[in-house]
């Protein structure tokens, strides 16, 4: 395993997530707008559809981990990247269906039909989008062993993530633009009018997407399965050390198993965290638009020019993210992007008529989403260190919290709101005004309050093997470890010998 990668190498892996990262731009920032404001569905409808998305994701996820973890790979393929080729290859074949007019529907159609037309679809564009992602942050431990080459690979990944979405909202921007110079009598309202520029955009989007994953997997070698030389060759048994060192940690004889990550302290540390910068970084793009139009009262343009504001300046802060961490650490960064976040939601709660002034709202919103996403995928590989065997478990457990969390957080958002058709009434300014500010400020306290648990217990791996616990007692070192009765055995390897026994 590599200290860093060439560069070369570390943009095939950046542009792994492409296609995931334009349909979740799509998929988040517009699904709600172009359901209800184009579409004409209700709120709760259009809610249901996102929501039915989120469980979807948040179940298949855990279970794509864990599978990603025990199966070998197709043909020598990788494991990892089998994974990534069959969630891609589900997200083509569904996407295109989701940002479409629903097929042989007419304007007589019950939108409860029509819902259920949907459905099939965004539950196989789920499952994909899962799969990808899943396979290809497990991806990260595997290729690069420092930390700071973590840190600048998830940076590198990120920065295609917001270049992702910088393409996205630059094209619809142009689409938007070149309606507008077409029709001049087209307002500046959402309506059934713009269905061609949805669907357009969602075509652009995942040609580009398929171009950039067919480079990913072209470019970028996964290890072959077996891992290190200790693991591929078996050793002789005479060669093989009875003594638990920091080394033989990282080795299959004590790899941790999905059992033993969900009694470690920092896995549910982590797992908040996580969350909590999912729910500030999704549930803001889900809403900007509606806070645009209907709070500010921009017109519909504005659903473009101010998410790419907010990218761009995501893009500039993931390029210094590295000697950023460098300096002042991950939990001083993270807490660095907290604050902005702070100061927008400040900023939206005390000024209801922005002006001009939404494009600097804009930057501390991107920025600091930036910083805190950056950093606490990086915690989680900080969390799984050298335990790459259930990586993807561990990122599919923290992906669980986060899809179900946005899902419910959509839900109540869509329930409680005040106006059931298509049309809004003036309730909507104040309402979502609020909810820009709840979902950034809000839950950036929460996630504060996460971080300070992190400050005080550490993330490290804290799992003391059952054997010790039944026993009561063990062989102890000098160093402070323990024998190994695994390694010891002079039989084949067996499930209680991949267990481990004491972590410092």
């Amino acid at each position: 395993m590599a200290e860093s990668l060439a560069l070369l190498k570390r943009l095939s892996y950046a542009v792994g997530h492409f296609l995931n990262d334009l349909c979740a731009s799509m998929w988040f920032t517009y699904l709600l707008v172009y359901y209800h404001s184009v579409l004409g569905f209700q709120n709760s409808y259009a809610g249901v559809l996102l929501l039915v998305g989120q469980v979807a994701d948040g179940v298949c996820t855990p279970l794509i981990g864990y599978e990603s973890d025990r199966t070998a790979g197709c043909c020598n393929y990788g494991k990892r990247k089998t994974w990534h080729l069959i969630g891609t290859l589900s997200v083509v074949i569904s996407f295109p269906f989701i940002f479409n007019q629903c097929i042989g529907c007419s304007e007589y159609t019950p939108q409860w039909a029509s819902l259920i037309y949907f459905i099939p679809f965004i539950i196989v564009f789920q499952f994909g989008w899962a799969a990808t992602q899943i396979s290809h942050l497990s991806l990260i431990p595997e290729l690069v062993k420092s930390e700071s080459a973590k840190v600048e690979l998830t940076a590198y990944r990120y920065a295609f993530t917001v270049i992702a979405n910088i393409t996205v909202y630059a094209v619809a921007w142009l689409l938007f633009h070149f309606q507008s110079n077409e029709d001049p009598s087209i307002t500046d309202n959402l309506g059934p009018v713009d269905i061609p520029i949805f669907r357009n955009l969602s075509l652009i989007v995942w040609g580009i997407g398929m171009f950039f994953s067919l480079l990913f997997h072209l470019g970028t070698r996964e290890a072959e399965a077996g891992g290190s030389e200790d693991e591929e060759g078996g050793g002789d048994e005479g060669e093989r050390t009875p003594l638990l060192t920091r080394s033989t940690l990282n080795s299959p004889s004590v790899a941790l198993q999905w059992r033993h990550w969900l009694k470690e302290l920092s896995f549910y540390q982590v797992a908040v965290l996580y969350m909590c910068t999912r729910l500030i970084v999704n549930l803001s793009q889900t809403y900007i638009s509606m806070y645009l139009t209907n709070t500010l009262l921009l017109p519909k343009k504005y659903i473009a020019t101010i998410p790419l504001v907010m990218y761009l300046s995501g893009f500039v802060s993931s390029l210094i993210m590295k000697p950023f961490n460098k300096l002042i650490g991950k939990n001083m960064a993270y807490f660095v992007g907290l604050v902005l976040i702070l100061v927008f939601s400040y900023w939206a709660l005390v000024d209801i008529h922005m002006g001009d002034g939404v494009y600097g709202a804009a930057v501390l919103l991107g920025a600091g989403s930036a910083i805190i996403l950056v950093m606490s995928l990086s915690m989680t590989a900080d969390l799984i260190a050298d335990q790459t065997q259930s990586g993807a478990f561990v990122y599919g457990a923290m992906s669980f919290t986060d899809k179900v969390a946005n899902g419910v957080g959509v839900i109540i958002i869509q329930g409680l709101h005040p106006c059931h058709t298509q049309a809004c009434c003036p309730a909507c300014v104040w309402y979502y005004h609020y909810v820009m500010v709840i979902v950034t400020g809000g839950v950036a306290v929460v996630a504060a309050l996460s971080l300070c648990t992190i400050l005080i217990w550490p993330i490290r791996i804290r799992y003391l093997s059952v054997e010790q616990q039944v026993n009561g007692s063990a062989n102890h070192l000098p160093d402070g470890l323990s024998v190994m009765p695994g390694l010891m055995s002079d039989g084949e390897d067996s499930e209680s010998s991949t267990e481990p026994t004491l972590v410092n």
